[in-house]
């Protein structure tokens, strides 16, 4: 008996454990929070489509709730997250904590986040005390936006100390004629064409005209901010009759100034000529045997958004860049300039000749660097080339690749009541 006694205790101690086991196992789900009747969430200022730089602000509105901080216990109140690229999650369970659901547990309204270049979702989802969202869940409508690739800040290159830029050639004061020789001359770090990723080193380029550019962003690429990726030493510039300002910025591979930034003095100088009625844009170029005006070495035009293979909205600005070249309006006449124009599903058309303005060649002869367009859902290919004053390609062109996008299908979504 006592035997048996012992094993009925042994067998009912185990069930026991079994039993609190099997409670822990399947704990039910955390108590939530109500939600108040017509509570809503929404992002102030901020559209679906909207087009946005890469470091921004965003601010979060609330109606028929209040705001407050996580761990305070209050009927009617809770607390924001914003979920970015992300579906909702499991809305009977804690909001997670990562890159991709923000929590903004002190009761913040407003935030300023970083995106990375292209398309995003975001998403505000309220959570009470518990970081739990509420019963009904009060969450926003989803807004797709896109991120501007100029505004994406670079890593950018380490400068040595001590390094320095400085222009040779004219001095500063000086009286010169219309076409000005510069001379460039750097200390402490070596030039490297653009493109060549080598420490210590990084090519000129030469503001005109302008004070610095932003320094934690690509050195723009027009009359006043010339280019010389081929590591060059020197050029020749044509100056109207007046006073100008000269200023050199050394850039890095990706044309980006370093960090501290290299930059030389401010020269001021004077430029006299005899024949005033000569403007710099009315100044002949030489055209080339064809009759079509010179491109210089190394100029590139080239797509800053969409690139090859992206996906893109019916609705996208397209953005072009060039390099080693200025962007100047049709019927300017200036050496080293010219204007865009897109080819959309077409291929490349003759190029001793004006390009076609169509649907398909699009002119952008203001000097645009961007535009937004209208594409059908579907496969489609893109193309830029550069033309002269006439709308006539260079010698020899300068031409982007094809590149070809997909247009989504955008479906409307129906509002729920």
């Amino acid at each position: 008996m006592r035997r048996l006694a012992s094993l009925c205790l042994i067998v009912l101690a185990t069930m026991a454990v079994d039993a609190r086991f099997e409670a822990g196992a399947q704990q039910p789900a955390p108590t939530r929070s109500p939600s108040a009747a017509n509570a809503r969430i929404f992002f102030i200022d901020l559209k679906d489509g909207a087009t946005i730089p890469s470091k921004v602000k965003i601010r979060f509105g609330i109606e028929n709730m209040e705001i407050a901080p996580a761990g305070t216990a209050k009927p009617n109140t809770g607390h924001h997250h914003l979920l970015i690229d992300t579906p909702l999650p499991p809305l009977d369970q804690p909001i997670p904590s990562d890159f991709n659901h923000i929590h903004f547990g002190a009761g913040q309204t407003e935030a300023e986040i970083t995106l990375s270049a292209g398309e995003h979702t975001l998403q505000l989802l309220l959570g009470d005390q518990a970081h739990i969202p509420h019963v009904a869940p009060v969450v926003s409508e989803k807004i797709r936006v896109r991120v501007d690739a100029a505004t994406v800040e670079k890593t950018r290159t380490p400068a040595p100390a001590g390094a320095s830029v400085s222009l040779v050639e004219p001095v500063d004061g000086a009286t010169v004629g219309r076409n000005v020789k510069v001379k460039f001359g750097v200390s402490g770090m070596e030039l490297a064409p653009a493109g060549t990723n080598k420490p210590n080193s990084g090519h000129h380029h030469l503001l005109i005209d302008t004070p610095l550019p932003p320094l934690d962003r690509e050195i723009p690429s027009d009359l006043n901010h010339l280019h010389f990726g081929r590591a060059q030493t020197e050029t020749e510039i044509t100056l109207a009759p007046g006073d100008h300002t000269l200023q050199l910025l050394l850039g890095d591979h990706e044309h980006l100034p370093h960090d501290p930034p290299v930059f030389s003095k401010v020269i001021r100088v004077r430029v006299s000529d005899k024949s005033p009625e000569k403007t710099a844009q009315a100044a002949p170029r030489e055209a080339t045997k064809s009759g079509r005006q010179p491109s210089p070495p190394d100029a590139a035009v080239y797509f800053v958004y969409p690139t090859n293979r992206d996906s893109i909205y019916p609705n996208s600005t397209i953005r072009f860049g060039l390099r080693n070249m200025g962007v100047a309006p049709a019927g300017i006449a200036k050496p080293n300039t010219g204007h865009h124009h897109l080819l959309i599903d077409v291929e490349t058309p003759p190029l001793d000749q004006p390009l076609p303005s169509d649907l398909n060649h699009i002119h952008f002869g203001n000097g645009q660097t961007e535009k937004k367009i209208t594409l059908s859902p579907g496969k489609h290919t893109l193309q830029l080339i550069l033309a002269d004053e006439r709308h006539i390609p260079h010698d020899p062109p300068v031409i982007s690749e094809r590149i070809e996008v997909f247009v989504k299908t955008v479906r409307k979504r129906s509002r729920r009541r």
